[in-house]
């Protein structure tokens, strides 16, 4: 095996100068090297060019993290196509918006899931272009995009790019689309490079636990970037706290992608739980997707060491990161902006703010803000500024340029006239030993116009009660000014979140808000 000094980076150039390498390992155990994984892409990237598929076309995938997925990832970065990778949560007519709105020529979906066979009758892909992992009736097996074809790369290799879809929280989801990149495929080490340089990871051997959806943009970025730069990609199905530290031992874990909710889950676990792993191979742990409250990666930190890495971007770019000594310095925030990325604070009339003032949060990803939303002129325009694009967070700037969130502006309650921050409220409840998750929101209220509701799910459920709701608002009282602090608490076995770990707030608030609508 080679030596991480002298590794090639990229992952085609780790497979022909070190096939028998571990690169993926599935959630069933099974191993595959760099050369099998190699080949078995590249049978699938001439059966999508014998389909008749050219540069600039695109693949819809409904997979869970299986090898199946990464193939075909593997296979449309070589051959210049666009690779839509489809939330398998969402339901049929969701599916079919997405397979249909981004035009993909094939079709690639699991069993597993019954919604996206829901979608077939809505869909505008032709039957001989729609492939199923398993047995689904009208779907081909997928065996047959790769039965026949050669092991070698194709000889007209080009570079594609992922065209993935914003959440859609606030309506129909949007396609982020970038032009093709140019020159080889092996130039995606770059993105391998960058993670290398912004979250001290070695090129070199290691293990990369994927423990998000590869559907979703970070932990596919992450993942396959650390396959670039020579990691195993070490793949979970169904993510357990318990698990989590399991993997960590059995591999050697040396990286890996979270989001705030797990290290929640992790640090409820009984104490002799937690000390039964070791965990001392963790070198890189990253984090996004949500605000993490300071106390929560204060733990985290002390449990792992200084390992904890923060940034902060979304599916269209961005951003801005902060590594674990500098955190420490600068408690909350999520960091200074990419080498070559810009941050800015505006308000709403599109004045640049000072330090410390709340607006608006603009980034200009390295290289330029070089994303539109796809078929969607007018929302590419309307979330510019300055060169610069918006998600609609909140927060400010420091003196020092220390980026600091202070939550999403859909989210924000306005309280008599008054913002609150709903992130930092529920950063408080989180600190509480009995909460298990927590969600804030603003409801209707006649006199105030909004008032603060906390959704509680409670670590035992049999404490879901009034006299529970008051010690979480007296605990609030003791942290927060009164005018921050919940008016009422409700209870829920579960809160909706997505599997990225951000809240599902849309749901809640329709629910609190649905009949005040009605009335209006």
């Amino acid at each position: 095996m080679t030596t991480a000094a002298s590794d090639p980076l990229g992952f085609w150039a780790i497979a022909g100068a070190d096939p028998d390498r571990p690169a993926l390992v599935t959630p069933a155990g099974e191993t595959y090297s760099y050369g099998q994984l190699d080949e078995r892409a590249n049978r699938v990237a001439h059966g999508l060019r014998a389909l008749g598929l050219q540069r600039g076309d695109g693949v819809a995938i409904v997979l869970p993290n299986e090898v199946e997925f990464v193939e075909l990832y593997l296979a449309a970065m070589q051959t210049g196509l666009y690779l839509t990778c489809i939330n398998f949560h969402l339901t049929g007519p969701e599916i079919a918006y997405i397979v249909n709105d981004c035009e993909a020529d094939v079709l690639v979906i699991h069993e597993r899931y019954a919604a996206a066979r829901a979608a077939a009758d809505e869909l505008a892909l032709p039957a001989d272009r729609r492939f199923a992992v398993g047995s689904i009736d009208g779907y081909r097996p997928s065996g047959e995009i790769a039965d026949g074809q050669p092991g070698e790369r194709p000889s007209d290799r080009s570079a594609g790019t992922t065209m993935l879809y914003t959440s859609g929280t606030t309506g129909r989801p949007k396609g982020v689309r970038r032009p093709l990149p140019e020159g080889d495929p092996n130039e995606a080490a770059a993105a391998g490079s960058m993670l290398s340089m912004l979250f001290d990871i070695v090129p070199g051997p290691g293990a990369h636990l994927v423990a998000g959806p590869l559907y979703h943009a970070a932990p596919l970025a992450f993942g396959t970037g650390a396959l670039h730069l020579g990691q195993t990609m070490v793949l979970v199905d169904r993510w357990t706290p318990e698990g989590t530290l399991r993997l960590i031992e059995e591999h050697g874990i040396t990286t890996s992608h979270m989001v705030p909710t797990m290290f929640h889950r992790l640090l409820q676990l009984p104490e002799e739980e937690r000390n039964r792993y070791d965990t001392s191979t963790l070198r890189s742990v990253i984090h996004a997707a949500a605000p993490c409250p300071v106390e929560v990666k204060r733990r985290m930190i002390e449990w792992w060491g200084p390992v904890i890495y923060e940034y902060y971007a979304a599916t269209e770019g961005g951003g801005a990161y902060v590594k674990p000594h500098d955190w420490l310095e600068h408690p909350g925030t999520v960091g200074q902006p990419f080498p070559g990325a810009t941050l800015k604070i505006f308000d709403d009339d599109g004045n640049e703010l000072g330090p410390r003032e709340v607006g608006t949060v603009y980034m200009g990803s390295p290289g330029g803000a070089a994303f539109e939303y796809f078929k969607d002129e007018e929302k590419t325009k309307a979330n510019r500024r300055a060169g610069l694009f918006t998600v609609g967070d909140m927060g400010y700037l420091d003196e020092d340029g220390w980026l600091f969130l202070s939550d999403r502006k859909a989210d924000m309650i306005i309280s008599g006239g008054v913002n609150i921050y709903p992130a930092e409220i529920e950063a408080v409840l989180l600190e509480h030993p009995d909460v298990a998750d927590a969600a804030v929101l603003g409801v209707p209220d006649d006199e105030w116009g909004e008032q603060v509701k906390a959704v509680v799910q409670p670590k035992d459920p049999s404490r879901a009660d009034e006299r529970f709701a008051e010690e979480l608002i007296a605990f609030c009282r003791e942290r927060l000014a009164a005018f921050k602090c919940p008016r009422s608490v409700d209870f829920r076995d579960e809160l909706p979140r997505f599997p990225t770990g951000k809240l599902y707030k849309r749901l809640l608030r329709d629910e609190y808000w649905a009949d005040r609508e009605r009335a209006i």
